[in-house]
């Protein structure tokens, strides 16, 4: 398929390229690094070979969220978004960008996120998970009170917000103990990332701002094969919810939630999503550089999915949730 849209598609400055340096091998380092600082070269090549139209990109994990000092976290999103701001100015017709935001000040967010959509013309946020405020220990999740004004503000802009996952501090990661290999992409980040959206889900968020649109990567983080018995386990038991949200988990799930199928280039997986939230809420992501845009590419292309489905989730839905038809000329 020609056309292809990808939003889950990260680059890195110097001084966060590192972050991502435990994701592969210390062999396979300097590839992933020269991936990770490499914008108009190499991944052009691999868009036009693969068929992709267009990347939305994002600023690598977990970068700004793991700065305790708030001014600091501040001053690196700012910087990080000036510069994707300059990238894609030098082509706009392939590129667009997602804002990084300083999630430990809910309000110095909401400002960064105005700006960025406002006279930086992003087309939304992409956020690595939670944030750590204050000290590298505390891990701060966007379902609390103090965060409600910055859900106001995401939701005034119009602008889709990504929860891309992060792996959990070490004082809570102690159920991967003696099995480091579960943590990042393997398991450990499904895990958190499906946490914290649930949060979200349960805490009434969506009640008060029902116009909100949440992206989770990794065709939802495990989410849609655990809708059902989220919401019906011990159905025999005739009690309440004991979460604040006013109606079913999988309600929210379906209304204010889009999936997209970077790093999980699986038809099983694919078609379970479909059933579960629709075609019209799945969108083609890659997950480069850390996953390969041709193994996304033949994967998707071939899936078997109608072409219909394969146009929207491939495409259009892009399209239409990011408002990108003027710079794709339709």
């Amino acid at each position: 398929m020609q056309g292809k849209i990808g939003l889950e598609e990260h680059f890195a400055l110097e001084e966060t390229v590192m972050d991502s340096a435990g994701f592969a091998p210390e062999t396979h380092w300097p590839e992933l690094r020269a991936r990770l600082l490499d914008i108009h070269e190499r991944r052009l090549r691999e868009m036009d070979a693969n068929g992709m139209a267009m990347m939305l990109l994002s600023l690598n994990a977990p970068a700004v969220q793991a700065i305790p000092d708030t001014d600091r976290a501040c001053e690196v999103a700012r910087r990080a978004n000036d510069f994707l701001a300059e990238q894609v100015a030098r082509r706009p017709d392939r590129f667009q960008g997602l804002a990084a935001l300083p999630m430990q000040d809910p309000e110095r967010a909401a400002r960064e996120l105005e700006r960025c959509v406002q006279d930086l013309g992003f087309k939304g946020a992409l956020v690595n998970g939670f944030s750590q405020v204050g000290d590298p220990h505390t891990a701060v999740y966007y379902d609390l009170p103090r965060y409600r004004p910055f859900w106001a503000t995401v939701e005034a802009l119009g602008a889709p917000f990504y929860l891309h996952p992060r792996n959990p501090l070490p004082a809570d990661a102690r159920i991967y103990d003696g099995h480091p290999w579960l943590l990042g992409p393997t398991w450990g980040f499904g895990q958190e990332t499906a946490v914290h959206a649930l949060r979200l889900m349960c805490s009434g968020l969506f009640d008060a701002y029902p116009g909100l649109a949440i992206i989770l990567g990794h065709m939802g983080e495990g989410l849609p094969y655990s809708m059902w018995r989220i919401d019906n386990r011990n159905a025999w038991i005739e009690t309440p919810p004991r979460y604040p949200a006013r109606r079913r988990i999988a309600e929210y799930f379906r209304e204010n939630f889009y999936l997209t199928t970077s790093g999980n280039f699986r038809t099983q997986t694919l078609i379970d999503a479909i059933l579960e939230v629709g075609a019209d809420r799945i969108l083609f992501s890659t997950d480069w550089p850390f996953e390969n845009v041709d193994h996304a590419a033949r994967w998707f292309d071939s899936a078997s999915i109608s072409e219909r489905d394969r146009e929207k989730i491939g495409r259009t839905n892009a399209v239409e949730l990011f408002g990108l038809a003027p710079l794709l000329g339709g």
